[in-house]
């Protein structure tokens, strides 16, 4: 595997994630119209399934701190939760999918990857949110007001995004696979049975 052309992959797919958080966005609950769905988390969930969590996670990175940089949006605090948020989902559910490439695997990887984001992202918000914007009056008390929201937010774009995934996935892999960037001869093998 080149290095030089996992690199520029990884570039590639981050570009694709900014692209889409920046032309796609718009609230899921009207209620809470701070939390925005973008379908960013697609190309870094393809990544992690084709290269592994640590690609996926590399991206991951990459893409909540330029977010945060050309947007100006949340600024670290929105970095690191975007990185939490999308980290838990990619980590999960590429792990899980190292272990079993299969089409049900992907289904597992990508449940357990929606859950674990979701779970994550509440003990999250209500740490880091009160730390971080407690001067603009978010309590943990305000905090707890909106978290069935919260929940509800992360599990449907967590969900919406592992679907979209779910179906693209065996399409756009070809492209990464033609780069030369396949993590194993079993990975090709087992690729048949794949989303």
């Amino acid at each position: 595997m080149s290095r030089t052309k996992k690199i520029a992959m990884l570039g590639i797919f981050a570009a694709i994630s900014i692209a889409l958080a920046l032309l796609i966005r718009f609230p899921i609950f009207p209620a809470v119209a701070d939390l925005i769905y973008e379908p960013a988390d697609v190309p870094i969930l393809i990544i992690g399934f084709a290269l592994g969590p640590a690609a996926g996670l590399a991206v991951t990175c990459i893409v909540a701190i330029l977010m945060a940089l050309l947007t100006g949006l949340g600024g670290p605090f929105g970095a690191l939760m975007h990185f939490l948020a999308t980290g838990a989902l990619v980590g999960t559910a590429s792990v899980i999918y190292g272990k079993h490439h299969t089409r049900s695997g992907a289904v597992l990887a990508l449940t357990a990857g929606t859950l674990a984001m979701t779970l994550v992202m509440i003990p999250a918000n209500l740490i880091l949110t009160p730390i971080f914007y407690g001067m603009y009056g978010w309590t943990t008390a305000k905090v707890m007001g909106v978290i069935w929201w919260i929940i509800a937010f992360n599990l449907v774009k967590a969900g919406i995004n592992s679907t979209v995934t779910f179906l693209l996935y065996k399409r756009v892999v070809g492209f990464v696979r033609g780069a030369a960037l396949t993590r194993q001869h079993g990975h090709q093998v087992a690729e048949k049975t794949s989303p």
